[in-house]
């Protein structure tokens, strides 16, 4: 594994725990190391989403209480949570797209990859049966649609998600960064992204994020959207930022 550097108290390379090929299958894992990932993407990415989509049903039980600015910030702020309390465990990737531009760049196991996002779609399913149970049928769970056309849409989910991921990988994968606030930087980018995308497509950025909400409440409007627009934007923003990285030694 390729050691690059530290981010925020904790070693760079947990972000990204599969950072060279050589070190890409899942026999250099044992058992108890494959669990404690899964189970870290699950309950991370069950806390973005009780919290997350648990403001946008709050917010549609009350309107005016939390309102959008203060979605965007809820959205930013368990980011920057989730990557300072499971960086250093599972990476905090807490989202299928992240994993898979990781993995695309040579950066994580494609063996791994199915274990990250089986944890992290189960995290957002079991999040939002939590929140419909609690707070009943009446509340809106965040279930992503487009407001205008659906291209639209689709071009906003692929640009908030490259910006997204260019962020990540410029903090994660780069031993020149200076790490301390990477996760305060990962968070930033996510609300700044959900304030201007969301009203257009809703910015979830995140496949599991979006399948949570959807199958809860049985909603799929255009749900591809959220599949394939994340996933081109992700793999977009890591393979922009390996273009221009170059070599790791400071200038």
């Amino acid at each position: 594994m390729v050691r690059i550097g530290e981010v925020a108290g904790i070693d760079r390379a947990a972000l990204v725990p599969w950072d060279g090929a050589e070190e890409g299958t899942m026999a250099d894992m044992d058992l108890a190391g494959v669990l404690r990932n899964f189970l870290s993407e699950l309950v991370a990415t069950f806390i973005l989403v009780v919290t997350g989509c648990g403001a946008v049903a709050v917010e549609s039980l009350r309107a005016g209480s939390i309102g959008s600015l203060g979605i965007c910030i809820v959205f930013g702020l368990v980011v920057t949570a989730m990557v300072y309390a499971t960086g250093h465990v599972s990476g905090a990737h807490i989202n299928p797209a992240v994993t898979i531009a990781f993995a695309s760049a040579g950066h994580f196991s494609w063996k791994q990859v199915p274990v990250y996002i089986v944890a992290q779609c189960l995290g957002a399913i079991a999040a939002c049966a939590v929140l419909s149970g609690m707070l009943g049928p009446e509340a809106a769970l965040g279930v992503t649609a487009p407001s205008g056309s659906v291209m639209q849409a689709l071009v906003m989910e692929i640009v908030v998600t490259s910006v997204l991921m260019f962020s990540i990988a410029g903090v994660a994968t780069d031993g020149r960064a200076h790490g301390v606030l990477a996760g305060a930087s990962i968070g930033g980018t996510v609300a700044l992204c959900a304030l201007f995308g969301g009203p257009i497509s809703g910015a979830s950025m995140n496949p599991a994020r979006s399948l949570g909400p959807a199958l809860v409440a049985g909603e799929w409007t255009a749900f591809w959207i959220y599949i394939v627009g994340p996933l081109v934007g992700a793999l977009a923003g890591i393979w922009a930022y390996e273009a221009i990285k170059g070599s790791e030694t400071p200038a």
